[in-house]
This record gives structure tokens, sequence and C-alpha cells, in this order.
């Protein structure tokens, strides 16, 4: 993952260590990262394998770079967390505010334009496809982004925007404006 998302001013060395000091002290970022790993070889048809997932997933890899930025918006590390942010978007065409808190057992397919804003929540075992925004609705600050509740599916395409609860197990259809 350092690999892939090193850059002249993030060294992939650097990346390592940030991801492997973060996972180490935080038990719970590992069971997580097995949760998704593990909803990606269940609810992918097309994914054929654990290491296939592990190395070439850019959902998945998205998902374990968001939770490391995760970590440092919630030490306050803000800056690193905001340009670890950046080169997720860049490799991996994923922009999730590191604000933003995610569940476990999360299936990004396909992932390309997926757009989650700073004060989204998305539940437990969540699958996401590909050009789906969670976004606001242009208010200046507060709690504005929806929240997403857990086994929800929320189809290719769909625009769920505000301050907005979807509730357990709902299904977004593809194209939706919510």
């Amino acid at each position: 993952l350092g690999n892939k998302l090193c850059s002249s001013t993030l060294l992939s060395t650097l990346l390592y260590d940030l991801f492997l000091n973060t996972h180490s002290s935080d038990p719970s970022l590992r069971s997580a990262t097995v949760a998704d790993l593990r909803a990606s070889r269940i609810r992918d048809p097309a994914c054929t394998s654990f290491s296939h997932c592990l190395l070439n997933y850019k959902g998945f890899l998205a998902i374990q770079a968001h939770r490391v930025a995760h970590k440092l918006w919630a030490q306050n590390r803000k800056p690193l967390a905001l340009a670890l942010q950046s080169r997720i978007a860049d490799v991996f065409a994923v922009d999730i505010h590191p604000g933003a808190r995610i569940g476990k057992g999360i299936l990004l397919d396909h992932a390309t334009g997926v757009v989650i804003g700073e004060t989204a929540v998305v539940g437990n075992n969540v699958s996401i496809l590909h050009h789906v925004t969670l976004g606001g609705t242009g208010k200046a600050g507060g709690d504005r982004h929806p929240k997403i509740g857990d086994g929800v599916l929320i189809g290719a395409g769909a625009t769920i925007l505000g301050n907005v609860r979807i509730g357990e197990g709902a299904k977004i259809g593809a194209g939706s404006l919510v």
C-alpha cells in the first residue's frame, strides 16, 4: 500500500512505517481489515482469492488507507491525514474525507468515483458501488452528511445528500437521488 500511495512528498518507507505503527497500536484496525477482506471475497463474485483482493482491489486498498487517515484525523494530525486523503483520491479515484467514520466489513465494488464527506457515518457490512456520493447540501458546517445503517447496499451512481439516515438493510437503487 505504501508503494502504491507514495509520492515525492510521501515516501513509501514513511507510509509503510505509518501503516505498520497505526495497525500495531490499534487491534480494531486489524479486525476491520480482516472483515473488509472477507466482505470483498464473499460479496464480490469477481474476487477470486483473498490475496488478489489484498494486493489489487482498489476499493479494499482505499478503505485500508482511509482507516489510517481517519486515525490521524482523530489524533489531530490533520495535515498528514489530508495529505493521505489526497494521495488516495489521486491513486484510487476514491475521495473519503478523513473525518468520515466507516464501519467494518465494507465492500467498495469497483470504487471509482466514490465520494464520502467529512461527517458521514457508514455502518458495518455495507456495500457501496462505483460513483456513489455521500455528500452535503452546501451547508457551511456541522453535521451535514448521510448516516448509513448496517447491511446497506448502495447501487452504482447513487447520490445521498444531507444529514439523512438510511436504515439498516436498505437497498438504494443505481442512479437514485436521496
